[in-house]
């Protein structure tokens, strides 16, 4: 079983940064498949971004320049790095692990206003 703690999430204005943070679980994060996702409210769940376990990162069309994924396999975290941030970017931002299964943290709010 892998757990997902997801943080950084907050208020910040149209043209601001954040980052979020994912902490895991187990003994093999290396291997895992990692993910962000995020849900804005009345919309479906969409990809935000992905990572392989060599640090292969692979975006959202609409988020290639502004985001950036990465991983710390000895920390066992993921990162995003969300900068020109946009009111549409406002959602529930969730961490996804693939590894022998699927694996979902309880997301983290971002919400995107003046």
């Amino acid at each position: 079983q892998v757990q997902l703690a997801e943080s950084g999430g907050g208020l910040v204005q149209p043209g601001g940064s954040l980052r979020l943070s994912c902490a895991a679980s187990g003994s093999f994060f290396r291997f895992y498949y990692m993910g962000w996702y995020r849900q804005a409210p009345g919309s479906q769940r969409e990809l935000v971004a992905t990572i392989t376990s060599d640090g292969t990162a692979n975006y959202a069309d609409s988020m290639k320049g502004r985001f950036t994924i990465s991983r710390d396999n000895a920390k066992k975290m993921v990162y995003l790095q969300m900068n020109s941030l946009k009111p549409e970017d406002t959602a529930v931002y969730t961490c996804n692990a693939r590894y022998n299964g699927e694996y979902w943290g309880q997301g983290t709010l971002v919400t995107v206003s003046e």
